[in-house]
C-alpha cells in the first residue's frame, strides 16, 4: 500500500527521495503517525514535502490515494457543552442522506428519540450515545463520516477532507500570478544594473564584516558605489480576442510593472494576435492611436529588455502572410513573423510569456503558431516559475534563431 502511495506522490510531481521515504517508514515504526490517518497525513507532509510550493500537489495526491478510506480519529482536546435537554432540530445534509439513504426523516427522528430515552446523562466520545466527539451518528464535533449533527458546528474533518480542501493552492509556483508576485519577480531585474561610476556612498555590509574579521574585530567600514538604476523595459501585450480570458492576469501584470521603481525607462505597447507594422498605445488597439513598429526599432536601443505577453494563438495566415491581419481597416505590409524576427534580432534581451499552460501548447487550436513563435523567442508560461526563468534569460543575450 505504501509503495503505491510513493508512486502516486511521484506522479503528482512531488520529488520524494528514497532517503525521505525511508525516514517516513522509520517514523511510522516509532509510532509517530499517532495511529490515525490525520496523523499520517501531517507526518507525511512534514517529512516528504520540501517546500510549501508542493503542499497543494501533496493534498491532491493524498486525497486521490486515500479517497475511499474512512477512519475515526482521536477525541478532540476541547469538550463542548452538552446538548440542550429539549430535542434539538436535526440538520440533514446530502452526505447524511447518502449514508442513511435507506431511512426517511421520520425514522431518523424515531431512532434519536429512542436513543435519548435510554441515555441518562451527558456523553463525550464513544460510538453510541448522543453527545460530542467520538463516532456516534448523533451529536456534534464528532467524527462519524455520515453523522447527523445536533447542535454545535461541524468541527473535525477527516484527513482526506482536509487534503481535499486544498488550502495551499496560493503557495504553488506553477500557478498564475498576482500583483505582488509579479512585483517580486520583476524586482529581480535590479540585479542587472551596474556599479561603474559615481562616489562610493553605500555601505557594503558583507565586505565590512569580512574586513572587520580580518582585523581581529577592529571595525573597518567598506563603501561601494550605489547600484545605478539602468534597466530599460519594453512591455508588449496582446489584447482582445483569445486573450480575453486572461485579461485580469494581464491587468495585474500591468499594475505591477507600473508600480515598480526599478526601471530607468518603461514603455508599454499593445497588439492584437500578432505584431505588425504598428504597436498601439492602449489595449483597445484603435487605428488612430499607435506608433510605427519601424520607429520603435530605430528609436529604442538594443539594451532594452523586451517582455512580450500573449497566447501566440492565431490563424497561420495571420502570422505568415502580407495582409494577414484580421482587423477591419488595417493592412500589414510585412508578415507578422517578419516583424517578430526583426524585434528579436534588435532586442536580443527578449522573452515571450504565454498565459496558456505549457502542457497544452501542442494541443490548442493555435499550436502551430505557438511552436513557430517559440522558435524565435524564448517562451515561458506565465507562472511564478516561468517568470523566474524568463527573468534569468533577460540577463544575457541568446543566440537568435534564423528561422
Amino acid at each position: 500500500m505504501f509503495t503505491n502511495f510513493f508512486y502516486t506522490l511521484k506522479n503528482f510531481g512531488i520529488p520524494v527521495s528514497m532517503n525521505e521515504w525511508d525516514s517516513l517508514l522509520a517514523a511510522l515504526e516509532e509510532g509517530m503517525g499517532g495511529g490515525s490517518l490525520t496523523g499520517f497525513y501531517h507526518l507525511c507532509r512534514a517529512i516528504l514535502v520540501k517546500t510549501e510550493a508542493h503542499y497543494d500537489r501533496f493534498d491532491l495526491a493524498f486525497a486521490t490515494f486515500f479517497r475511499d478510506v474512512e477512519t475515526p480519529e482521536g477525541l478532540p482536546e476541547k469538550i463542548w457543552e452538552w446538548l440542550d435537554k429539549e430535542l434539538p432540530e436535526l440538520e440533514i445534509t446530502e452526505e447524511m442522506r447518502r449514508n442513511h439513504r435507506q431511512l426517511d426523516l421520520d425514522e431518523l427522528k424515531r431512532m434519536l428519540e429512542e436513543r435519548l430515552a435510554e441515555q441518562d446523562g451527558e456523553h463525550h466520545g464513544g460510538n453510541k450515545w448522543v453527545g460530542t466527539g467520538g463516532t456516534s451518528p448523533f451529536g456534534h464535533s464528532g467524527y462519524h463520516p455520515g453523522g447527523i449533527r445536533i447542535g454545535g458546528e461541524s468541527m473535525h474533518l477527516s484527513a482526506v477532507k482536509v487534503a481535499g480542501e486544498r488550502r495551499f493552492q496560493e503557495f504553488r509556483t506553477d500557478e498564475t500570478l498576482g500583483i505582488r508576485q509579479f512585483q517580486t519577480a520583476l524586482r529581480r531585474l535590479r540585479h542587472l544594473t551596474t556599479r561603474l561610476d559615481g562616489a562610493k556612498t553605500e555601505l557594503d555590509l558583507d565586505a565590512t564584516i569580512d574586513k572587520t574579521c580580518d582585523n581581529a574585530g577592529r571595525l573597518e567600514l567598506v563603501w561601494e558605489r550605489p547600484r545605478e538604476n539602468g534597466i530599460k523595459v519594453l512591455l508588449l501585450m496582446d489584447s482582445g480576442g483569445s486573450m480575453v480570458p486572461y485579461s485580469r492576469l494581464c491587468n495585474q501584470l500591468f499594475t505591477a510593472v507600473n508600480k515598480s521603481s526599478h526601471f530607468k525607462d518603461l514603455k508599454i505597447f499593445y497588439f492584437h494576435n500578432c505584431i505588425y507594422d504598428w504597436l498601439f498605445h492602449t489595449s483597445r488597439c484603435h487605428n488612430d492611436d499607435y506608433t510605427d513598429t519601424e520607429y520603435i526599432l530605430k528609436t529604442y536601443s538594443s539594451d532594452y529588455r523586451v517582455i512580450i505577453v500573449g497566447d501566440a494563438s492565431m490563424a497561420p495566415s495571420e502570422l505568415t502572410r502580407t495582409g494577414g491581419v484580421i482587423e477591419w481597416g488595417q493592412y500589414n505590409d510585412r508578415p507578422g513573423i517578419d516583424w517578430l524576427r526583426r524585434i528579436r534580432h534588435h532586442f536580443e534581451y527578449s522573452v515571450w510569456l504565454n498565459p496558456i499552460n505549457k502542457n497544452y501548447w501542442d494541443w490548442t487550436d493555435g499550436a502551430w503558431t505557438i511552436n513557430k513563435i517559440s522558435e524565435i523567442f524564448p517562451m515561458e508560461e506565465l507562472t511564478i516559475d516561468g517568470l523566474d526563468r524568463a527573468i534569468s534569460k533577460l540577463r544575457s543575450k541568446h543566440a537568435v534563431s534564423a528561422v
